[in-house]
């Protein structure tokens, strides 16, 4: 299960599409709106939805807030600014976090986003047991409605586990092994051997040594080798003519 995210009193169906959007790029499917302001169904918010439809489809509309809200357990409210309530604030991290406790524990967590213009009003933020601030530039802290949505969905996302933080994508590619990488780090020792790099005599094998400390830092694939063998063996021929 996902957290339901709660547009409140949203004003253009444009921003409900890309919400939309946002919401599923995430796997967040769970859409209410409270009085959106030009009415639902909303074509305005079929079409920037971008093949999102089925969150619209899924989506459910409220008359007030309350109603919205009267099944969920555990509401977080977003907020840019601060506010005469006291409640606990969390970074969009820290509440996706606590959202996969409570969700893994039974709850039904929502999340509320305030109106594009002005956001939510703290009538509607004493309705929630908790604020979500997301950390942007005091000196210019409006969000649009979907980047705060798409904000909370990748920290939901991020959190539930299913974000790898590093991969390495090897095009249809192997990692060379440890015998591919002594071959040819021996190829290009004989080589530099003939050419007389090592010198002198008494730093050769030091010299022989970071040669080989330097092959074995290197993530090499299979076709990384047989092409630093190929480029060794044309300048061997290149030198040979000249």
């Amino acid at each position: 299960m996902t957290p339901t995210f709660v547009l409140t009193r949203p004003q253009m169906g444009e921003n409900i599409g890309m919400a939309a959007r946002a919401m599923l790029n995430f796997g967040v499917d769970r859409m209410r709106l409270v009085d959106p302001r030009d009415g639902w169904p909303n074509q305005a918010a079929v079409a920037l939805a971008s093949g999102a439809g089925r969150v619209l489809d899924g989506a459910t509309v409220h008359a007030d807030l309350a109603g919205a809200l009267a099944d969920c357990t555990y509401v977080y409210a977003t907020t840019a600014r601060q506010r005469d309530l006291t409640k606990d604030v969390f970074s969009p991290e820290a509440a996706m976090k606590d959202a996969t406790a409570r969700i893994a524990a039974g709850g039904h967590v929502a999340v509320m986003f305030g109106p594009e213009r002005a956001g939510l009003e703290n009538e509607d933020i004493a309705q929630a047991n908790a604020l979500i601030s997301v950390p942007v530039n005091p000196e210019f802290p409006s969000l649009n409605l979907a980047q705060c949505v798409l904000l909370v969905g990748y920290e939901w996302m991020r959190v539930s586990g299913e974000v790898t933080a590093q991969t390495t994508e090897l095009a249809g590619g192997q990692w060379a092994s440890q015998d591919e990488v002594h071959h040819l780090s021996r190829h290009f020792e004989e080589r530099l051997d003939e050419a007389g790099f090592f010198f002198p005599e008494h730093k050769a094998e030091s010299m022989r040594l970071n040669l080989r400390n330097m092959w074995s830092r290197m993530p090499l694939t299979r076709a990384d080798v047989q092409t630093l063998h190929g480029m060794l063996r044309q300048m061997v021929r290149w030198a040979t003519r000249r």
